[in-house]
């Protein structure tokens, strides 16, 4: 953090046997150690709040959903399997050969998405309480990662229903046993993502809850680990663009889980109520309309009523599968990049304390409000390409590059060396240092560069809708580099950076 003159500093690096070891001695430094001779001394940890997962990709230099590769020879079965993943071995981490997702290995592994949705019957002029009211039906669909139709299409429902065109129909006399299918489904498919729409808040919470109530203890072992049980807890999503959002985290080892609902609302900042205007708008060929209020009425009814009830259950599983398609994503993570980069430099990342809106604010971007009316002559709309990537990149706006208001008054910067930014911030130029920041922007949009030239080559749709994706991503991560600076409840702010990129914008 901020240009030092000095190469290198001494550090000491603590090792423990377990990573819940890393909080209990960073909180011991933190607080401060009784030395003889010296009193009491505290100091500043550097990389002590990294996820433990994180520490160990980027020292095996493994990147996400990258190939990695073991040697004939270098692994051993394991006698006993620990989890329900289809192959297990056990090598020793240093013979893991990670490979750049570059030529061949820039291919996607067949992902297995499982997207679902579960009907409840509640009670007239109550919300369905996993205490009291069952769950009646459970869709699901699975899909291979690129393909644009599921290998897998079912409704699980409680008693009889009619056959529905197109799709497995598994009826059940209990709920029990609706449950328990469910489960078992979820452990033979194996999928590696799980989505839904509010499954994170809604249906995974509720149907862990609903098994507690009818004592089916087995009910939670969902993972890829065996005897490790899905865990819930309470969670809040706090920030000053959207506000404090109550949701709940869900840790199904092994599983990643992607609430659409929740990935909309904080990435097009939209309602529920547009959100189903947004469902609407990718469901209007086959909108089948079943009102909340219906439920029971429905599932009480006949076979016929309860196969209109699976139709509209099974297009609640469909929806997620479509919106995923369009969406791009959640925010690339800029703090592991951060990590790769200093470790290739031999650098370290302060551990800095989450100072809130202690920092204070900066300046956001000018934005202009449109002269609204009919224009006869064409207007011309000039953009620029990565326009704050751009500005980082050109004037080299980095933590390791920022200069302090006392240094700048002790050390005698040539002006030739600096740049001092429309906002007063004080940075060296690339000539005598260049910023890691910059140096991942560059990777980032040369990367970017690379796919859409690949993308223009790629006939096969499945390769053209990974490269697509990959572009994206790369836009979107290049792009929040900037608010990570910015984000004062964040992991590594610096006001210095983001008011100077908007200064110059």
């Amino acid at each position: 953090m901020y240009y030092q003159q000095q190469t290198s500093h001494p550090f000491l690096k603590i090792v423990v046997s377990l990573p819940s070891m890393v909080p209990t001695c960073r909180g011991i430094l933190d607080r401060g150690i009784q030395i003889e001779g010296l009193g009491m001394k505290s100091f500043m940890t550097y990389e002590s709040n990294i996820l433990f997962p994180l520490r160990f990709m980027i020292d095996c230099d493994v990147v996400g959903g990258n190939w990695i590769e073991v040697a004939a020879g270098m692994y051993r079965r394991t006698a006993r399997k620990l989890s329900n993943c289809q192959l297990e071995f056990d090598c020793l981490y240093s013979h893991l050969v990670s490979h750049c997702p570059e030529g061949e290995y820039s291919k996607m592994a067949p992902i297995r998405i499982l997207s679902f949705d579960i009907e409840c019957a509640g009670r007239k002029g109550h919300f369905p309480e996993p205490s009291h009211d069952p769950v009646i039906q459970v869709a699901n669909l699975v899909t291979l990662q690129g393909e644009s139709q599921p290998f897998i299409r079912n409704v699980m429902t409680l008693n009889s229903c009619s056959s529905i065109v197109g799709a497995d129909v598994m009826s059940f006399n209990t709920e029990r046993e609706v449950l328990l299918a469910w489960k078992e489904f979820v452990r033979e498919v194996d999928p590696d993502i799980i989505i839904g729409y509010n499954i994170c808040k809604f249906d995974l919470p509720y149907l862990l809850e609903r098994a507690e109530a009818l004592h089916i203890a087995e009910f939670p072992l969902l993972g890829r680990i065996r005897n490790s049980r899905v865990r819930v807890r309470d969670a809040t999503f706090s920030s000053r663009q959207y506000g404090t959002r109550e949701s709940k985290d869900v840790t199904i080892e092994g599983r990643v889980q992607f609430d659409l609902l929740q990935a909309m609302q904080r990435d097009y900042k939209l309602s529920s109520y547009s959100l189903n205007s947004v469902s609407a708008h990718f469901l209007s060929e086959q909108k089948v309309d079943v009102h909340h209020s219906t439920l029971s009425d429905l599932q009480n009814g006949n076979a016929e009523t309860r196969r209109r009830l699976a139709v509209y259950c099974l297009k609640d599983a469909y929806l997620p599968q479509r919106l995923l398609d369009k969406l791009i994503g959640q925010s690339i993570k800029v703090l592991s990049q951060l990590l790769w980069k200093a470790n290739q430099k031999n650098l370290v990342l302060p551990n800095v304390k989450q100072a809130g809106s202690e920092q204070g604010t900066f300046e956001g971007a000018t934005v202009l409000d449109a002269r609204a009316g009919f224009y006869e002559k064409p207007i011309a709309t000039l953009d620029f390409a990565s326009l704050y990537p751009s500005v980082m990149m050109a004037c080299n706006l980095c933590y390791c590059t920022l200069v302090t208001p006392e240094d700048a008054r002790k050390l005698s910067l040539p002006p030739e060396c600096i740049n001092k930014t429309p906002s007063g911030e004080i940075f060296f130029k690339s000539s005598l240092q260049k910023g890691i920041l910059p140096e991942i922007l560059e990777e980032l949009l040369a990367a970017r560069k690379r796919a859409k030239a690949d993308l223009k080559e790629a006939k096969d749709p499945l390769e053209k809708a990974v490269l697509d994706g990959r572009q994206l991503a790369l836009k979107v991560s290049a792009n929040s580099v900037y608010g990570f600076t910015g984000a004062t409840v964040g992991q590594l702010p610096c006001l210095e950076i983001s008011s100077s990129v908007t200064s110059y914008g």
